[in-house]
């Protein structure tokens, strides 16, 4: 009933009509359309845009520098592409990551990838300077643009790398990434990662590297070359000011240890360019045979080579031959300025019975003439070759009193000309034996006990001693007529001193990867080449031609010594091989286009003297 007063009215309510199964598919088809028109258009952009996949940052294997050992475990030598050693986060500085982070990226543990704070405050600067010089780059997106991007300062590719800092934030943890960040980034003077950059500008590694030093490497990535502490220290120690300051802000060092390592100024690396080029050399080769047991460039196998070199040897072996070769200029004839000039030289030196070549000089100066004269020159032995012509006389059943008869001879050569060998004194000296023969090395002598031995036993003695050049087959082999390099030919005298036996000269101990596996370790075992009684008679003999023959000009040493001088036809070549204690060194002067040395020159005069000189310092 209707309330009193009241009138009654009608209230009419209109239903909708319920939709049908048509409009329902309709409205499902234009969203659905909607969807794959924006999805299709978003990965269209991102084709476009040309994302790298960043599979590659998940296995992080970048370039990495080779690096050579002397025989102390001494760095001597990187070779790279990129100079960059490899190294885990607790092989760091355990403040490396802390300063990097307090510099770089303080929020770096907390944002994903981006910190949109950083990126809106570096836009609004940039909008108000009128130019991109700021980037509000998190450390992650520099991982990004490092590894996967160009460094060009466009928005389309700071829009790239915000996409990547993202994803790979998603991908790794945050230890993997700053992992890759310490080991990627550049920090000037050509070093990448902290590892490279403590190597270089304070030669040690990254685990001990100090609070200063490590403020002063977390300062290079926003201007290495500005902030460079060799170049700029006024500019890098601000920046280290600045470094510690954030450190301590965020809690990772104390006030007072940041006053502590401001104030004190670190040492710097200081490479010296005259110990590299002594060593270059040596160096030379070891690269070459690295490279050839690899089968790869050093400069990208990022291998660790581990070397016999002994840089204090290396550096007298190189004074010695500088100034021996000096010394023979200043004897030349003053009068005549044609063809006058300072001859080369070449020294190798021999660690006793195990072959390790502890020096190795391939010349007077490797950066003016880098061709390596004690590898790759091979030059007419004389009478340094002897001694493998004694030896077969020896083991055919000679002694040391055998008797041969030193008097002139004429041979019938192969063109049927006659051969009239003389001793280089010009003298004859009748019946004498084996051993008077050897000391004063006469020539008549050395020629008819091969004339009795036979040619044979000789090739078969320089072969087994590890001489592989080729040899004549006539009777001038005695006489060292035969091109060999002074490395073949100190290595020959192994088996005088080592009771008989030979082992291949070598320079390099082992080789491994930048994490310690191992391929290759040097396991050659010396090689019986010579009967025990031959080579105790060789032995002796070489000590007597130091003390009373023609090595006379070696002695002088403390201690026992032996060897043998030798000179080519027209005193071309000067030559000295000998031993003390357990070195074997070898000593060759001469000149590259092959002149002679001058009037008086020869192995004696020229080669012993550099020898002595040498040996000395080394025993001193």
């Amino acid at each position: 009933m209707a309330a009193p007063g009241k009138k009654k009215t009608k209230t009419l309510v209109k239903r909708k009509k319920p939709l049908n199964e048509k409009h329902v598919t309709g409205f499902f088809f234009i969203i659905s359309l909607a969807l794959t028109v924006f999805l299709g258009t978003l990965l269209l952009a991102l084709h476009q845009l040309k994302i790298p996949d960043i599979r590659s940052v998940a296995h992080y294997q970048p370039p990495q520098t080779s690096l050579i050992y002397d025989r102390h475990g001494e760095i001597v030598e990187r070779i790279y592409k990129e100079n960059r050693v490899v190294v885990s986060l607790d092989k760091m500085h355990p403040l490396v990551p802390k300063a990097f982070v307090a510099a770089e990226d303080s929020r770096f543990f907390e944002h994903p990838g981006l910190d949109f704070i950083s990126v809106l405050r570096a836009f609004i600067n940039n909008i108000r300077h009128g130019r991109k010089g700021q980037g509000g780059s998190t450390i992650t997106q520099q991982v990004a643009k490092g590894l996967l991007l160009s460094p060009e300062k466009t928005y389309l590719r700071k829009f790239k790398e915000a996409i990547l800092a993202w994803r790979i934030d998603t991908l790794l943890s945050k230890e993997e990434i700053i992992y890759i960040y310490l080991n990627q980034i550049y920090l000037g003077e050509g070093a990448y990662g902290v590892e490279a950059a403590a190597q270089t500008y304070f030669n040690k590694r990254a685990s001990r590297l100090s609070l200063g030093e490590v403020a002063l490497l977390a300062g290079l990535p926003q201007a290495p070359s500005r902030y460079s502490p060799k170049d700029h220290w006024e500019q890098a120690h601000a920046r280290q000011r600045y470094v510690l300051n954030r450190m301590a802000a965020d809690g990772y060092i104390t006030a007072a240890q940041a006053r502590g390592a401001y104030i004190k100024r670190p040492s710097f690396a200081s490479f010296s360019r005259s110990s590299r080029h002594a060593n270059g050399y040596y160096l030379q080769v070891v690269r070459w045979r690295a490279e050839q047991m690899l089968g790869t460039s050093l400069e990208t196998a990022g291998v660790r080579i581990y070397t016999n070199l002994d840089q204090r040897m290396q550096r007298s072996g190189v004074q010695a031959i500088r100034s021996g070769t000096k010394e023979v200029f200043s004897r030349q004839d003053q009068t005549s300025t044609k063809s006058r000039s300072t001859p080369q030289g070449a020294l190798v030196c021999l660690d006793g019975c195990s072959g390790k070549i502890r020096a190795l000089v391939g010349g007077t100066d490797f950066i003016k003439t880098p061709f390596n004269r004690a590898v790759q020159a091979k030059r007419p032995a004389g009478s340094v070759l002897k001694p493998l012509v004694y030896s077969a006389a020896l083991e055919n059943g000679w002694t040391s009193r055998s008797v041969v008869v030193d008097e002139p001879i004429s041979i019938r050569g192969a063109d049927g000309r006659p051969w009239k060998p003389k001793n280089f004194s010009g003298r004859y000296y009748g019946s004498t034996t084996l051993e008077n023969a050897f000391i004063h090395s006469y020539n008549i002598a050395v020629i008819k006990v091969m004339q009795r031995i036979g040619i044979k036993p000789v090739h078969e003695m320089a072969r087994r001693f590890g001489i592989t050049a080729d040899l004549p087959p006539d009777l001038s082999l005695a006489l060292g007529a035969a091109d060999i390099s002074l490395l073949e030919m100190s290595g020959s005298y192994l088996p005088f001193i080592c009771k008989g036996s030979y082992i291949q000269p070598t320079l390099i101990h082992r080789i491994t990867t930048s994490s310690g596996k191992e391929l290759y370790r040097h396991r050659q075992r010396p090689q019986r080449v010579l009967k025990e009684t031959a080579a105790r008679e060789m032995k002796k003999m070489l000590i007597q031609a130091v003390a009373s023959g023609t090595g006379k000009k070696a002695r002088g040493i403390p201690g026992i010594s032996g060897g043998k001088t030798g000179t080519s036809n027209k005193s071309r070549d000067a030559w000295f091989i000998g031993f003390h204690d357990q070195l074997i060194t070898g000593v060759w002067v001469g000149h590259d286009k092959n002149q002679s040395l001058g009037k008086n020159e020869n192995g004696g005069r020229t080669a012993a003297p550099i020898w002595r000189s040498f040996m000395g310092t080394v025993y001193r």
